[in-house]
């Protein structure tokens, strides 16, 4: 899933090597996916994507916006970005297909599901769109200890994973790097915002912005690939878990628990449960 590490990795990418491009073919539904979001009618991608160059990449939290002369196509959640050079290396199956006037390509697949909305500039109305566009970046000075702790007295009633990665509250930041933004700040995902202190407040802040600065700087997560097909570099406690590692800091096994309707992955010492 495209999280806001993942966001920020492609968006610079795409400001490095893709600014200037032209669109000769645009295909959109070639494999039809049942949870792959389109704006309208995706028989009209074509006709709405063709000539259109590249101007630059912009991300709002989790999405990924990338704006042509006219045209800007939003891609969010499980769409998997990736730049082929060569025709023959292209999958079987997408869910769009960018192919430039020299003979490479922007291939975007769905993994489990995502949008790929395609709108004439400016014009977009999706709620969660506008939401991400207008939100403060979670890695930057705006996004203020005393906003936090705010949005913290608000929700006292959730736990931890409730509050972080549900509703839309923190912009960008799901499940996905829920997990290790915990473990660095030593507390469980079941955690009720209630039970937080002053210093406990004040640590998960500095950890959400460290550990996606830290995420954003290799590359995204091992999880999740990049423009090119490489996976990122931050070792989450989920490939820990598989690969039956231990927890750094303490040595004990990482746990898998099902939690309000996904897994949640910890340090059963350093993340006691409450």
């Amino acid at each position: 899933m495209i999280e806001f590490p993942e966001a920020s990795v492609l968006t610079n990418q795409i400001n490095q090597h893709l600014l200037g491009k032209s669109i000769v073919h645009a295909t959109a539904n070639y494999s039809p996916h049942k949870f792959a979001w389109y704006n309208g009618d995706p028989d009209t991608y074509s006709r709405l994507l063709k000539n259109q160059t590249i101007q630059s990449a912009i991300q709002y939290g989790g999405m990924l916006e990338i704006r042509f002369d006219e045209i800007s196509l939003c891609l969010a959640e499980g769409v998997r970005v990736t730049y082929v050079r060569e025709k023959a290396k292209l999958p079987v199956k997408h869910q769009l297909l960018l192919e430039f006037s020299d003979q490479t390509y922007l291939v975007c697949t769905i993994q489990m599901y995502g949008g790929l909305w395609a709108y004439p500039s400016n014009t977009f109305e999706n709620p969660y769109y506008l939401l991400a566009r207008n939100a403060v970046p979670l890695t930057s000075e705006l996004f203020s200890l005393e906003k936090f702790q705010n949005l913290a007295k608000k929700n006292t009633n959730l736990s931890l994973k409730a509050f972080l990665a549900t509703e839309q509250r923190l912009i960008g930041l799901g499940n996905g790097v829920l997990q290790n933004i915990l473990w660095q700040a030593c507390l469980h995902p079941k955690t009720k915002v209630s039970s937080l202190n002053t210093l406990d407040c004040e640590r998960l802040h500095n950890t959400i912005q460290l550990t996606l600065k830290e995420m954003i700087l290799q590359g995204g997560r091992d999880t999740e690939t990049s423009l090119f097909g490489e996976k990122g570099t931050y070792e989450t406690l989920n490939t820990m878990y598989q690969k039956m590692k231990v927890c750094p800091r303490c040595g004990s096994s990482i746990q898998k628990e099902a939690y309000m309707g996904g897994n949640i992955y910890y340090c059963p010492i350093c993340q006691p449960k409450p």
